[in-house]
């Protein structure tokens, strides 16, 4: 970490007019922008680095009326470069108070007798020492030290494994060293990452570490700024410490000190020693708060724009987007993704043709689907078993680590919320996946639970959605391509990884990953879990793996086809107003343990046996096409509102059954299965008998998903 320092100002009346800046700023405008910005400046300073600034606005043509130092003995180098320049130099001196309203006309300064001293000036430059930028190595707990000899807050002695601060960061002033330091530690850096590395050689300057004093309380009664953002001065220190705000926390919080856009970057110190004073204690017994991310704000042009659209939903793209694109995919919206539909190919009537493809390639040989978008929920804590024992329906604490397992939660009102996989990695360490469209509800839902309702559970989550790319490897040959992208030391056979399994694997040479044997589609399938930033080269190790089998890339068109033929309930049938029962789930429902919408799940009207059910539907006469929210009517029945008796949730062509499937909400669905019963689109005008099946329509005895 080598971020620099920032330069502190000075605490006297009116430092907040124009033309009232700090010496590292007026070095900016002269040596950067060639601009001298100010035709008579008064340098105030208490260290080295203002005469620096002196020094070169001399040399830009600029005028220095004086320097004033509060210290009463300079080093001779610098006096001496002074008398040359003709500066006056004023040492033992402070700076009082500035005269002019809208731009300086003068300044006030004081001596240490008491006398005070008026000098003309446009422009007056401070400097106060440097504060090092030390925020990144306190955001994992770390605290700032106080070094007297640098008058400065230096990082903390222990840092995070593999940090190393170097130059003004590390409170080294002098340039020679700081680059020392920096060259160092690269070098250390560059041979942890396993290179060959030197330092560069060292170079010699001529400057030292500023020896500074830096003055923090103001001379004089005029208002005196410390925060320049929220205007907290001087006074209002003062009266923090009257009222008992004494301790730095509370003295932010009651006079806004450092809670502005710049988060105390230049002010903190300054007022954290004013109170140290006031209190009558050092700056090392005072202490400081700490620093928040980000370090740099976000500008608030980033937040501005019109609240429509792209504007207000800003697209997410999967791990594969680029790979995809390569290959043509259709992409569509599932809530702030953008996923591959389907793949077209030339030869394709329309993109029917593509989905048939595609499931046809999964059923037959192997296909892989990027499913990142899925919600991913890292939970972990000695009661992260407890606690998901108490979200969902079904038991969790006698799952075995290495095992997933499918759960259903409840909202309180005992309608489903969501439902997906949660694997055990280890004791307290589980993963949970959640539906792409769920994921943010559900993870509010699971911090509502352990803030509000079980805060002495020990768990801890956070969503991991977007720091995982994970791809289903689907098919009879899933496994043979799975065996070409993971290390050979893993054993994936049916004996050592089977149905259900799950844990930590590597690829491409020790890269670390995840793998778990779930299946959305009915086959025998994987998912594989890699790091985010490797999720690209892991679709094209895939394909390169899988092309001696005539892997295909599927979309979620295909994957949703293959959950309909398996029977798998999605968003179509988790639309918040289903039950457990209503989707024939109902023997997952504990009866020794509570959770969350047990009691609600419970009213009559939700155990009523004429609620609408889960089940299947396929056309009396195959050649028809369902279609998704046609309703149901007795054959005997007119196609009204009072003769409602449930509706098509899902639909979709059936390449393995060459005709229409759906799924569906059906009054006593379960105990007619093998009934006909009209079908009635009235947005289309059309209407069809439909048998009542069961929802699995492909392999119901689940023989190919454990081979």
């Amino acid at each position: 970490l080598a971020s620099g320092a920032i330069e502190r100002p000075l605490v006297f009346g009116g430092n907040d007019r124009p033309g009232v800046m700090l010496a590292g700023a007026v070095r900016s405008y002269i040596n950067r922008f060639g601009v001298v910005p100010g035709r008579q400046c008064v340098v105030v300073t208490t260290g080295d680095d203002g005469w620096r600034s002196a020094n070169d606005l001399v040399h830009a043509g600029g005028t220095v009326a004086a320097i004033v130092d509060a210290r009463r003995e300079v080093s001779p180098a610098i006096r001496q470069a002074a008398d040359k320049a003709g500066i006056r130099v004023i040492l033992g001196a402070q700076a009082q108070s500035v005269h002019g309203r809208t731009a300086v006309s003068g300044l006030d300064v004081v001596h240490d007798n008491g006398a005070t001293e008026h000098l003309h000036c446009d422009l007056v430059a401070m400097s106060n020492g440097w504060n090092p930028a030390i925020h990144l190595t306190t955001h994992l707990g770390g605290k700032p030290v106080w070094d007297a000899t640098r008058a400065a807050f230096l990082p903390p002695a222990q840092l995070p494994p593999g940090l190393v601060v170097a130059g003004a960061a590390n409170g080294t002033g002098a340039l020679s060293r700081a680059i020392a330091e920096g060259s160092d530690a690269g070098a250390t850096a560059a041979r942890d990452c396993g290179f060959a590395a030197r330092p560069l050689p060292h170079v010699t300057s001529d400057d030292t570490d500023s020896d500074g004093a830096p003055v923090w309380s103001p001379r004089g009664s005029s208002k005196s700024f410390v925060d320049f953002q929220n205007d907290v001065t001087a006074s209002d220190i003062k009266l923090a410490h009257t009222e008992g705000f004494r301790a730095v926390e509370h003295l932010k919080r009651y006079t806004t000190l450092g809670m502005a856009t710049d988060q105390g970057k230049t002010s903190n110190v300054a007022g954290h020693a004013l109170m140290a004073v006031l209190c009558g204690v050092d700056i090392a017994r005072a202490g400081t708060t700490v620093f928040r991310p980000p370090y740099t704000p976000v500008a608030i042009g980033a937040l501005a724009g019109h609240h429509r659209g792209k504007d207000f939903r800003p697209t997410r793209l999967t791990p594969s987007h680029d790979w995809a694109r390569e290959q043509d995919a259709i992409f569509v919206e599932t809530g702030l993704w953008l996923r591959a539909q389907y793949f077209p190919k030339s030869g394709d009537r329309d993109w029917l043709d593509a989905v048939i493809r595609e499931v046809n390639a999964v059923r037959s040989a192997v296909g892989v689907c990027d499913v990142s978008t899925l919600g991913k929920i890292d939970i972990q804590g000695a009661d992260a078993a407890e606690f998901l024992n108490r979200v969902y329906i079904n038991g969790w604490t006698n799952l075995a680590v290495g095992k997933a397992r499918y759960g259903l939660m409840l909202r309180e009102d005992g309608f489903v919320m969501d439902d997906g996989t949660t694997a055990r990695l280890g004791e307290t360490h589980f993963v949970m996946t959640t539906t792409t469209a769920n994921a943010v509800r559900v993870m509010q839902h699971l911090e509502f639970c352990h803030q509000a309702l079980w805060p002495a559970l020990d768990v801890r989550m956070v969503s991991v959605t977007e720091q995982w790319a994970q791809y289903s490897i689907a098919g009879p040959r899933a496994r043979d391509v799975l065996r070409g992208v993971i290390d050979p030391q893993h054993d994936i056979s049916n004996e050592a990884f089977p149905y259900l399994a799950c844990g930590p694997i590597t690829v491409g040479g020790g890269i670390p990953a995840r793998l778990f044997r779930i299946s959305f589609s009915g086959e025998l399938a994987y998912e594989l879990a890699v790091p985010a930033s490797y999720g690209d080269a892991a679709i094209r190790a895939i394909m390169d793996a899988g092309k001696p089998y005539g892997i295909h890339p599927y979309g979620t068109e295909a994957l949703g086809v293959m959950r309909i033929e398996k029977g798998h309930v999605a968003g179509n049938e988790l639309n918040g107003q289903t039950t457990a029962r209503d989707l024939g789930l109902e023997r997952m429902m504990s009866t020794k343990k509570d959770y969350i919408g047990r009691v609600m799940a419970q009213r009559p009207a939700l155990l009523d046996p004429t609620r609408p059910r889960f089940v299947g539907f396929r056309p009396v006469d195959r050649t028809k096409r369902l279609r998704s929210g046609a309703h149901f009517v007795s054959a005997s029945r007119a196609a009204s509102a009072e003769n409602d008796e449930g509706y098509m949730t899902s639909v979709a062509y059936s390449p393995v059954l060459k005709h229409w499937i759906g799924l569906g909400l059906l009054r006593n669905g379960p105990e007619r299965i093998g009934q006909v019963i009209r079908c009635v689109d009235p947005l289309r005008g059309e209407a069809m008998d439909v048998e009542i099946c069961s929802p699995v329509f492909v392999d119901p005895k689940e023989e190919r998903l454990r081979v």
